[in-house]
């Protein structure tokens, strides 16, 4: 049974980013996740390949780049080259996705598609046997602090049923948005596997470890 937190760093102190980083991973978190947005595809601007470097510095952890930007093919290279370990991009921004997909492989990170709460899973269906990650966003993209969508719960339900039909498809699911001690059960139930969590963790950064071992058995136990 695989449950992974996924501390989000945009809710992180931008101006004591390392020290974040460095006590998230002190408290057992098991992923980062790097939200780079463009200011186009999402209203609003975040992270750059160069802060991904940094964090490469820092922690061991794999890093989870998640692409809210248009033409995000022209940044793969530089983020997995800056040590991403999985790159996750949007159905929604670019109109060949399956390339994009096939892109990131070639320079041997992982891959995983994103979809936005108002897209249907039946557009990435032909991406499942190629694809490490699902990431079903829980909320809309571009800020955090946002409140958890309830109707996305039988989204990833739906998702679940889908990648246990299919032999071949052996595929991650990951949720993003709203993510905390009231929802991760719901989402776990439903069959995520990786749980993005920002402001949940890092508005208490003194009691951090207790939030990620408090998210981890939720989600453990409303697996069983």
């Amino acid at each position: 049974m695989t449950v992974k937190i996924a501390p989000s760093i945009l809710s992180a102190d931008i101006m004591n980013l390392e020290r974040d980083v460095r006590a998230a991973d002190q408290a057992g978190a098991d992923v980062f996740h790097i939200d780079m947005m463009d200011g186009n595809f999402v209203p609003n601007m975040s992270f750059s390949p160069n802060v991904v470097e940094g964090m490469r510095r820092v922690t061991d952890k794999p890093l989870d780049i998640h692409m809210m930007m248009e033409n995000p093919d022209a940044y793969v290279k530089q983020v997995v080259e800056a040590g991403a370990s999985t790159v996750l991009i949007h159905a929604e921004s670019t109109q060949h996705i399956y390339r994009s997909i096939e892109l990131v492989k070639s320079y041997g990170a992982k891959s995983g598609v994103v979809v936005n709460p108002g897209t249907p899973l039946e557009t990435v269906k032909e991406l499942f046997p190629i694809i490490d990650r699902i990431l079903v966003m829980t909320v809309n993209p571009g800020f955090g602090g946002q409140k958890f969508i309830p109707g996305m719960t039988k989204k990833i339900q739906r998702l679940d049923q889908l990648r246990q039909t299919a032999a071949d498809d052996n595929f991650d699911i990951e949720v993003d948005g709203g993510v905390n001690d009231e929802t991760i059960a719901q989402c776990a139930k439903a069959g995520a596997d990786i749980f993005v969590s920002g402001s949940y963790l890092f508005d208490d950064l003194g009691g951090l470890k207790d939030r990620i071992d408090g998210l981890r058995s939720l989600a453990v136990d409303a697996k069983q």
